[in-house]
């Protein structure tokens, strides 16, 4: 069974909706003690760095996520802002993220020429995989994805780096580092592709 964490910063029922469609069992649930049962984790996010970690924080769920991702091993993956808290830190906020990836969140960066940029980096684009990772085998090469953001890690380790997008530079799209993932797009808005993701997650991480 996947878990889907509830806290108050997530697309909810289209990720539930998603793992419906591949046959997948999922719930959706803030209690600890739900958490503790599941074999599998998804860290949703749309919204602020320092909402989602409050959040986690006020809902008392901090000791049982790292309970486990860092003592059990338990697979988990972070979506988009759910892919950002695994970070040490944001220049979003002040509060410390989960630390479970060493690095930290920024915000993207352009030179003056680049003009034609905007933040947030918004609409469909593509991965080029860096390293190899269950999650991303046997995806499609044209395979795209939906993205909605201002902000996108960087890792200290370069060995985390499943993948990367090119949006005026390389950054870090797809991030793995043991039993923990993260992508920085939204799966549930990406169609088959993003199905594709979830499935591999569900029956190969």
């Amino acid at each position: 069974m996947i878990a889907i964490v509830d806290y108050g910063v997530g697309n909810l029922g289209s990720i539930l909706n998603m793992f419906r469609k591949i046959g997948i069992e999922a719930v959706v649930t803030a209690d600890p003690s739900g958490i503790e049962k599941a074999e599998k984790l998804i860290l949703p996010g749309v919204g602020a760095f320092d909402t989602a970690m409050k959040n986690i924080r006020d809902l008392k769920l901090l000791d049982v996520l790292n309970q486990k991702v860092i003592a059990d091993k338990t697979p988990v993956i972070g979506l988009c802002l759910g892919m950002q808290i695994l970070t040490e830190s944001s220049e979003e906020g002040k509060m410390p993220g989960l630390g479970w990836i060493k690095g930290k969140t920024i915000r993207f960066r352009f030179e003056e020429s680049r003009n034609d940029l905007k933040i947030p980096h918004m609409g469909w684009n593509t991965v080029e995989i860096k390293n190899p990772s269950p999650l991303v085998e046997e995806l499609d090469k044209n395979s795209r994805f939906y993205f909605v953001h201002s902000y996108h890690i960087d890792c200290k380790d370069k060995e985390d780096v499943t993948a990367v997008t090119n949006y005026g530079y390389d950054f870090p799209s797809v991030v793995k580092k043991e039993n923990i993932y993260g992508i920085q797009f939204h799966p549930e808005k990406s169609h088959k592709f993003g199905m594709k993701l979830l499935e591999n997650f569900a029956n190969r991480c």
